[in-house]
């Protein structure tokens, strides 16, 4: 369901790298290429919320900021039970939106998160199939937009990288010549049942600008289907800053279109953030950092995109980047946490940082062709786990406390986002 490749030149290709967000090329909003998401979507706020829920069972300005969160729309996370009771769940939820559309993240992939903070995940193969028949049944003919699997393609049990790398996920319970093949299985009969629906759309795991090399995730994508599906989604409970991954998600988009159109598997010819090198520097190249905003203009060679943008522009030629993505905004507010050097043998820089902020609000007016919207996928307030940062424990040495197991409400983090939002909540 991507939409139909169209032909631009140079100048067309440079401005859409360039409409970051909250920059309009234009008078009119962008918005989604398909009937669900477009600029007079109303995303869906659930009375019954994990945050309204939240907020029921707390006192003062813990109790305060919940509620203020609960008003704004935010995913709803499905992540186990039976076919039918994922079926009756999705249902229930659905049945309430009215003329809403609700965010659905499914997460339920066997071996989620390889068995780290969020583990869990369907016994088999069988059972994830059963499962997503399940949940799209719930859908049924009602309007919906699912986040198929965080974490499914950025986090592979034994896989090998584009470079010849074998990942870290190696788990001694899986088959190392099926496992990838599993994988990949279980998310292409995912984007077929789910796109089959008449007002579904369905978003494939893109990870994020401090993650894959944008070739690596394209493929991937391509791998699990992307073309069948409505796009990709990027930044799922991470912390980069938005003008960021939609550099990264053009690039990504730039790269699918390259491989598929130009030059069948030419992977390492797509541009990526690890090395900035093109015509537009002469070809010296730096790795990008997410210390900053990036830009075609930026002073600082390790925020500036100019050598990447011309580099897309000259592999493409006319040729325009048509696969669309949606970015999770929900703690973007103050970009990516920089840990002390030096201090942690693994600093967990995703994992409850401290000093973050909310970014924008969920909306499908983007002002970018290629961004349908930007969600709160990851529900702010909500823990990503009780970090270690490679130390014994039990407390976050960061934090000096024991945070909430994933998914738990963590009061003191919600009152750092609300505090440190940008823009500042209760603006748009």
């Amino acid at each position: 369901m991507t939409a139909a490749p169209r032909r631009r030149g140079l100048a067309a290709l440079v401005a859409c790298a360039l409409a970051v967000a909250g920059v309009v090329l234009g008078a009119a909003p962008a918005s989604a290429a398909n009937d669900v998401l477009d600029a007079r979507t109303r995303l869906y706020v659930d009375p019954q919320s994990t945050t309204a829920q939240a907020a029921r069972t707390l006192r003062g300005q813990a109790r305060q900021d919940a509620r203020l969160l609960s008003r704004v729309p935010s995913g709803s996370w499905f992540t186990g039970g039976t076919p039918d009771e994922v079926r009756r769940d999705v249902s229930r939820l659905v049945r309430r939106t009215g003329r809403q559309v609700p965010v659905l993240v499914a997460y339920n992939v066997p071996f989620r998160d390889c068995a780290l903070y969020s583990a869990g995940g369907a016994a088999s193969l069988d059972e994830y199939r059963a499962w997503i028949e399940g949940f799209a049944a719930g859908i049924g003919d009602r309007q919906a937009v699912v986040v198929l699997e965080p974490d499914g393609l950025g986090v592979i049990p034994w896989y090998t990288t584009l470079d010849g790398v074998q990942e870290s996920c190696r788990p001694a319970e899986l088959d190392p010549q099926t496992a990838v093949d599993e994988r990949f299985a279980a998310l292409n009969h995912a984007v077929d049942v789910l796109a089959a629906l008449p007002r579904t759309v369905v978003y494939l795991d893109g990870t994020g600008s401090s993650w894959l090399p944008a070739g690596e995730s394209a493929d991937r994508l391509l791998k699990a289907g992307v073309q069948r599906a409505d796009g990709f989604f990027l930044n799922v409970s991470n912390y980069e800053r938005t003008e960021n991954v939609v550099h990264y998600g053009t690039w990504v988009s730039g790269c699918i279109a390259y491989v598929t159109q130009v030059a069948p598997g030419d992977f390492a010819s797509c541009g990526h953030q690890y090395w900035s090198g093109g015509p537009a520097n002469d070809w010296n190249g730096v790795q990008l950092s997410n210390q900053g905003v990036w830009s075609d203009d930026a002073a600082d060679p390790l925020l500036n995109t100019a050598g990447i943008t011309s580099r897309y522009a000259m592999i493409l030629g006319d040729v325009e980047p048509s696969t669309h993505f949606v970015v999770d905004t929900s703690r973007n507010g103050q970009g990516a946490w920089a840990a002390p050097a030096g201090v942690y043998t693994d600093a967990e820089t995703w994992c409850n940082p401290s000093g973050r902020g909310l970014g924008v609000r969920p909306t499908t007016r983007t002002g970018n062709d290629l961004v349908d919207a930007y969600l709160w996928i990851k529900v702010p307030g909500e823990s990503d786990g009780q970090c270690l940062r490679g130390t014994a424990g039990p407390e976050d040495p960061e934090r000096g406390m024991v945070a909430p197991q994933a998914g738990g409400w963590f009061v003191e983090q919600a009152r750092e986002l609300i505090a440190l939002a940008d823009p500042p909540l209760g603006r748009r």
